[in-house]
């Protein structure tokens, strides 16, 4: 144990590289230790993390703020709203940017720890993320090889630790610590609490200490209730296309729970798809979440809230009977696995032959990849749920995706607020049909508004008659 946040990171020099754990706009970072960083002025970092987190609060943008940051590996270098100061740097040409799948990340973390060169996934095969890799194909199915990484620091937060340095985290919070924690030559914990040796019952030990190099207690913490969120239209608001109401976004996560079949085991994307789990209420569907969830409720109330229970998205959730918690590796192999029904995913673009394109858009300094392109290529279905035209009344199911694809040829479900539409197959030989629509328009309504060629059911169903 150290005294001090300053006397843990004394020894971060310039050009070190450092993994930052943490999850989403504010869950979880180890503000005590990067608030440390920061005033130490540390420069030319390499910057591995989920995200940087909130702009102006004590994430990793602190440390981009200060330009303290030279190299940026992530799964999200943007999201949309305001501009960062680390957008602003990548596009400067000061700070330099790669993008990287979230499980593919915390993979490369496992595999560096575990001495491992490299690794082949699936993840981003089809995508700008493969560009120069190494592809092979075992079973007829292409694989991208991928580095493995070590760091030279890791800057973790625990919920409890002891003078051994064996950590535990709390409810859905392991995320990305454990994986980033084995990866590097140094590993920093800041707890909540520290205990005595022997005080944590082995059985509840998420970390060994021989994965521990430091530890120091807490100092700095983030007011999650209290965080400024980007301005989203209520889940009770609808669009209006031709004068008229669409579904809202809520109703349109109603329409795609009644697509999921008892003991499913499904994943939520962020933005549009959280709003499925309201709707799976008590039935047999297992909701998962990549931060490290399994078989959790709907949203928490404001009495009910718990800063360590939130889905990938960053809704704050319940727990049901039989939920577990884990790290971001069980978490995506889960997911490529295969045994994931069904992923949710909200998206920019759908093309008439599947094609994917949701993690980013022109304007964009990089985008937000998150955990999409892992588990569109893990689950054994690929749902979207969107708005049908952008805020422009551009459409979005369009013929040819123009912005860059998350995945070729994956998506099976498409639910809009104005229709829902199937494809038979991925073979490549069959177009999506339009089964149903949303009540108050025609069909040739929602064509006029579909930028894709697609068939038509006889008979065409309505929307609201379809949901539970």
């Amino acid at each position: 144990m150290m005294a001090s946040a300053a006397e843990a990171i004394a020894d971060i020099e310039d050009g070190a590289s450092v993994g930052i754990a943490g999850f989403g706009l504010s869950h979880r970072y180890p503000s005590t230790l990067i608030s440390a960083l920061a005033e130490k002025g540390t420069r030319g970092l390499t910057v591995y993390c989920n995200g940087l987190g909130q702009p102006g609060f004590p994430t990793g943008h602190v440390l981009a703020e200060n330009h303290q940051i030279a190299h940026l590996v992530t799964c999200f270098s943007a999201r949309p709203g305001v501009v960062s100061e680390a957008e602003k740097q990548i596009d400067a040409g000061e700070m330099t940017l790669e993008m990287v799948p979230q499980g593919t990340l915390v993979e490369r973390m496992r595999a560096g720890g575990a001495g491992l060169a490299a690794i082949y996934t699936p993840t981003g095969f089809g995508s700008e993320i493969a560009e120069g890799k190494d592809i092979r194909y075992f079973d007829g199915r292409p694989y991208v090889l991928e580095r493995a990484i070590t760091t030279d620091f890791a800057l973790i937060r625990a919920q409890q630790a002891d003078h051994f340095g064996n950590v535990v985290f709390r409810g859905g919070s392991q995320n990305f610590n454990v994986s980033f924690a084995k990866a590097a030559r140094v590993t920093i914990v800041e707890a909540e609490e520290i205990v005595e040796t022997g005080a944590i019952a082995p059985e509840d030990v998420d970390l060994p200490g021989v994965f521990v190099t430091r530890v120091v207690p807490i100092t700095v913490r983030m007011d999650i209730r209290n965080l400024p969120k980007r301005a989203n239209r209520p889940p009770s608001s609808a669009k209006e296309y031709l004068g008229k109401p669409a579904l809202t976004r809520e109703q349109i996560g109603r329409r795609a729970a009644a697509l999921l079949p008892d003991n499913s085991v499904v994943n939520l994307g962020a933005g549009l798809p959280v709003q499925v789990a309201n709707w799976v209420r008590d039935r047999p569907v297992v909701l998962h979440a990549e931060n490290g969830l399994l078989n959790y409720g709907g949203f928490a109330t404001d009495e009910e809230l718990d800063p360590d229970l939130h889905d990938a998205g960053g809704m704050f959730v319940t727990t049901r009977d039989g939920t577990s918690f884990f790290d971001s590796v069980t978490s995506f192999e889960i997911a490529r696995g295969g045994r994931l029904y069904a992923v949710i995913l909200g998206t920019y673009q759908v093309g008439a032959n599947g094609d994917l394109a949701n993690w980013s858009a022109p304007g964009m300094i990089g985008g937000g990849i998150g955990g999409a392109m892992d588990l569109a290529a893990g689950a054994q279905h690929v749902f979207t749920t969107l708005e049908h035209c952008d805020s422009r009344g551009r459409p979005k199911l369009v013929e040819r995706c123009e912005f860059p694809l998350t995945m070729p040829n994956c998506v099976d479900v498409i639910i809009t607020d104005l229709a829902l539409l199937r494809r038979p197959s991925r073979s490549g030989r069959g177009r999506f049909t339009l089964e149903e629509i949303a009540a108050g328009f025609t069909v040739d309504e929602v064509l006029s508004m579909t930028g894709m060629n697609v068939d038509v059911a006889d008979p065409v169903g309505v929307m609201q008659e379809a949901w539970l």
